[in-house]
């Protein structure tokens, strides 16, 4: 009995073991499997492990006395010297939800805007760089960077995903020297998209989305992050439609934007809706705007074209045309021809970073301390 028991006992424990080991095995593949899976859902951002739509505050923290609009990101909070050359955050705190969260941890996030001064309510996309929460930066403001799209330039606007990879460039520049941190702000451009352009204009009787890109956007940078006052922290870049936006609202607002990137940009304020309004679409000609800049002697402004050999002659032309009548003086040019290049974002991009963002970046101020 006793062998037998022993050598019951021992086949017991030779399955138990076994089966301890079987269950080992599962187990720790199970655990793998749940890595890669967890893993391949977090890359694809599918159910639970996706962040998309969560609250992103970009470090916004209560003002002192209890207010909703104060430091940002371990700034200083509460009263700031009157001769500060930066602007802390002056709330109310934007509803932010993340739209996309970048490989460095940072968030583009999506809030939507109720324009007190256009009366206009669309969507605006804000990005801020891996520098605006480091803490050697707690309390310097960021130059604003608004990008304008080309297309329809609504509901959405393009340069909010990550597939044209503005965003990470921003942060490769930067790293090479080229670019200053910018904080992003990423607009609709139109109030609708039914094939008609507003021209980034006030229209007579139209949506105002000439104070909507000039007013109400930089409005809310300003109520959300740490921002620089003077016009050498504000600038547009845009492509298309939206380059003649951006270009467009510096040469007319010279007081509070210092440069621009405008690629494959259109020239003359087109729309159809200008029809019986001839002398407010002339205070929109980006070229009557030059002249009269010219004309006042100032302030500078800047302006980097960029265009590929592929497009539209009269794209290519009206790049060539406008600097050489206007590029002078106080409006101040460079060109980035791009070889086999297209009339497309993803042609835009790279090239931003072979010249033009270093262009207007050389102009615009680096983040500047509180005190």
């Amino acid at each position: 009995m006793t062998q037998t028991s022993s050598g019951i006992y021992q086949a017991e424990g030779y399955v138990r073991a076994r089966r301890a080991k079987r269950w080992t095995i599962v187990l720790a593949s199970l655990a793998v499997v749940g890595l890669i899976a967890t893993g391949v859902l977090k890359y694809l951002k599918i159910g639970p492990f996706s962040d998309k739509g969560a609250p992103v505050s970009f470090g916004q923290e209560q003002a002192a006395g209890g207010g909703s609009g104060g430091g940002q990101a371990g700034g200083a909070n509460g009263a700031q010297k009157p001769d500060s050359k930066i602007l802390m955050p002056t709330g109310p705190a934007a509803d932010f939800k993340n739209s996309e969260t970048l490989g460095d941890g940072t968030h583009i996030a999506v809030t939507t805007l109720e324009g007190k001064k256009s009366g206009f309510t669309g969507k605006v996309w804000v990005w801020a760089p891996k520098e605006y929460k480091d803490p050697k930066f707690k309390d310097h403001g960021f130059p604003v960077l608004i990008a304008l799209p080309g297309g329809p330039g609504f509901p959405n606007n393009y340069w909010m995903g990550t597939n044209l990879k503005l965003q990470s460039s921003i942060t490769k520049w930067h790293a090479e020297g080229k670019s200053k941190p910018f904080l992003l702000a990423m607009p609709v451009l139109n109030p609708k998209n039914n094939g008609t352009y507003w021209d980034g204009s006030d229209i007579p009787g139209q949506p105002k989305m000439g104070t909507w890109l000039t007013e109400d956007v930089p409005d809310l940078m300003k109520a959300n992050f740490r921002t620089i006052k003077s016009r050498d922290g504000w600038a547009f870049m845009g492509s298309s439609s939206g380059g003649f936006a951006g270009m467009k609202a510096v040469l007319k607002h010279p007081d509070k934007f210092k440069a621009a990137i405008a690629s494959g940009p259109d020239f003359f304020p087109d729309s159809p809706l200008w029809k019986g309004h001839d002398k407010e679409r002339d205070e929109n000609d980006p070229k009557l705007l030059a002249k009269d800049l010219i004309a006042r002697k100032g302030p500078d402004v800047y302006i980097a074209f960029q265009y590929g050999t592929r497009e539209d002659p009269i794209t290519i032309n009206g790049v060539k045309n406008f600097v050489a009548q206007y590029g002078n003086g106080p409006v101040h040019t460079s060109v980035k021809e791009i070889p086999g290049g297209k009339h497309d974002a993803a042609t835009y991009v790279p090239s931003m970073g072979q010249g033009p963002i270093q262009f207007i970046s050389e102009q615009l101020s680096d983040p500047i301390p509180a005190f």
